[in-house]
């Protein structure tokens, strides 16, 4: 059964945040909204549709929707609630995709076309593939590295192995540097590491004080390796209006509450499609997924299991999807939640349509 905590005019999504455990209420920047959506709101039929279809899987934890700052309808299912933090997996790459963009802004790191071979010297001797010392920060944010992956089948062995960095840095090359897409959660765990060398700090620490304090957001600790290094890219936990409301941070081009938190230009490149997954043809950018709906860009973070934050950033919509993430790999769930997302763009592509009445639909509450 669906446990529904519904919002109307939470101005800017998110001074709920507070409510559930992550910070003080915030208001909207007016000044990087985007123009208008031609619509408001949601079509309530067809999010209604949603809602029912949403609460017979087994899988969902929630599912919240907003549109122009105001969260609309929010859903939790499964015994989760809005106070407790869902693991979000691979969507955590995402986040380490900002705190790279945020490092290059202080001048911590170079840029995207920046070697990463110098972080890891300890590793990279002078014997080593020469194809290490082409590998670029950009290339490690693309899954561009050309080196043989350390997820799906290899990803038990690598993080049951005494040093994951060395484990990903001795793997053979599967294709060049700046090559074909190929998806390995070891890349995003050597950004982790580089964040760690180049900032003096912990990724934790790094994340918590430029990033998510700002937003209103508590972190938590999350796994480390056995070097101490925070997990790049996996494991990370937010309560699902936390990641809500870092979907909208992205939304705002970086900027929430009169604050430019993650540079504007990091946010326009880090939806560039750099490369396209031969699993599912969807585009990657900078640590963000891509595809299309209707007519409408989606950009979207996206963790194993079905942990999902969507982007629609010209009708102005955000939607956070979590799920179990611990059940085994199961790909209709997923083709369902996209299914979803496309229902509830139609829904804004409606808009609040004019009740019996006369009067326009108000949001759920």
């Amino acid at each position: 059964m669906a446990h529904s905590a519904r919002a109307a005019g939470l101005a800017l999504l998110l001074g709920a945040c507070a409510g559930a455990g992550g910070g003080s209420a915030a208001g909207q920047d007016t000044a990087a909204v985007a123009a208008a959506a031609p619509t408001r709101g949601l079509d309530s039929v067809t999010l209604a549709g949603v809602y029912a279809r949403a609460a017979a899987l087994p899988r969902l934890r929630s599912l919240l929707v907003a549109r122009q700052g105001t969260l609309l309808r929010e859903a939790y299912f499964n015994g989760a609630t809005a106070s407790r933090r869902a693991n979000i997996k691979s969507a955590s790459k995402s986040i380490i995709s900002a705190l790279v963009g945020i490092a290059i802004a202080e001048g911590k790191l170079a840029g995207l076309d920046q070697p990463v071979a110098p972080f890891f010297t300890a590793y990279i001797g002078a014997h080593a593939d020469p194809r290490l010392r082409r590998i670029t920060i950009g290339n490690l944010l693309s899954m561009q590295a050309g080196l043989q992956p350390t997820s799906f089948g290899n990803y038990g062995d690598w993080i049951s192995s005494r040093n994951w960095v060395r484990y990903i840095l001795t793997r053979p090359f599967a294709d060049e540097p700046g090559g074909r897409m190929l998806y390995s959660t070891g890349s995003t765990h050597l950004l982790s590491a580089i964040l760690t060398k180049a900032t003096g700090m912990s990724t934790l620490a790094y994340a918590r004080s430029r990033l998510l304090e700002p937003l209103g957001i508590e972190l938590a600790p999350w796994p480390r390796d056995p070097q101490g290094i925070y997990f790049g890219g996996n494991e990370l936990a937010l309560r699902p209006r936390e990641l809500l409301r870092f979907g909208e941070l992205y939304r705002h081009h970086g900027r929430l509450d009169g604050r430019q938190i993650v540079p504007e230009a990091w946010v326009s490149e880090s939806w560039v499609r750099r490369t396209t997954s031969p699993f599912n043809g969807h585009g990657y950018g900078l640590g963000w997924w891509q595809r299309r709906s209707g007519a409408h860009d989606v950009f979207f973070a996206w963790g194993y299991g079905g942990q999902y934050l969507f982007i629609v950033p010209d009708l102005e919509l955000t939607v956070v999807v979590t799920s179990d993430p611990d059940a085994p790999r199961e790909h209709d769930h997923n083709r369902t939640l996209h299914a979803l997302l496309d229902d509830l763009v139609r829904a804004a592509e409606l808009g609040a349509r004019p009740s019996r009445a006369g009067r326009s639909e108000e949001p759920v509450k």
